[in-house]
């Protein structure tokens, strides 16, 4: 069940963010990434198997290449080689969808557009200027939620929460049944309010030799 959740992650989120289809490899998938300074391109593996940790750590030698896992930190880092350094883990977190038919809080409007597979959700406030975004990848029966933001000035307000409810009510009317996204701790936070289930921890390496 984590590996097909880790696998529509990677499928949605290069759908997403517009990169390169993923790769296939034989630990998993790597993902081109350009035009980013902190990430040259990522390793994403639907299985922490210490065999295909190590196989993909020294298949690595460009630095600011990442590599992503559903484990533990403390149950992988004795794997890796030196030059891998430690970051926040994520959340791989997954839903049944359902409709919610959500309204605008008072004083804001939204946009929701769809653009090929990327289905983009934005909130305006009163000035017409952005107070939150969020952003689906559809792949069918699935689509992975990204990029869910508001703006500093806009937050406790519910945005966020709207934001998603919009995005899924979307999904439904395309016939996804199943949600699927990589949360930060704050995001979880924001998810489980709305019914969202951790699946596993996302551990996350990068090389910096």
């Amino acid at each position: 069940m984590v590996a097909d959740l880790v696998r529509t992650w990677v499928a949605g989120w290069a759908v997403s963010r517009r990169t390169p289809p993923p790769v296939e490899k034989p630990w998993g998938s790597y993902i081109e990434v350009a035009g980013n300074a902190d990430e040259v391109g990522r390793h994403v593996l639907p299985e922490a198997v210490e065999l295909l940790v190590r196989r993909a750590a020294a298949s690595v030698s460009v630095p600011r290449t990442w590599m992503k896992m559903p484990a533990e930190p403390e149950e992988i880092e004795s794997w890796l080689p030196q030059g891998w350094a430690w970051e926040e883990s994520g959340h791989l977190m997954a839903v049944d969808l359902t409709a919610t038919d959500p309204v605008a809080p008072e004083g804001y409007t939204t946009t929701v557009e769809t653009i090929g597979a990327v289905t983009y959700a934005r909130v305006l406030d009163a000035a017409g200027e952005q107070a939150a975004q969020g952003q689906m990848a559809s792949l069918g029966e699935a689509v992975v939620v990204d990029r869910v933001v508001t703006e500093e000035d806009h937050r406790r307000r519910g945005l966020g929460k709207f934001v998603m409810r919009t995005l899924a009510d979307r999904a439904q009317e395309e016939g996804a049944v199943l949600g699927v996204l990589g949360a930060t701790d704050a995001g979880r936070a924001l998810y489980e309010t709305l019914g969202w289930k951790k699946h596993a921890t996302l551990a996350e390496c990068v090389y910096r030799p």
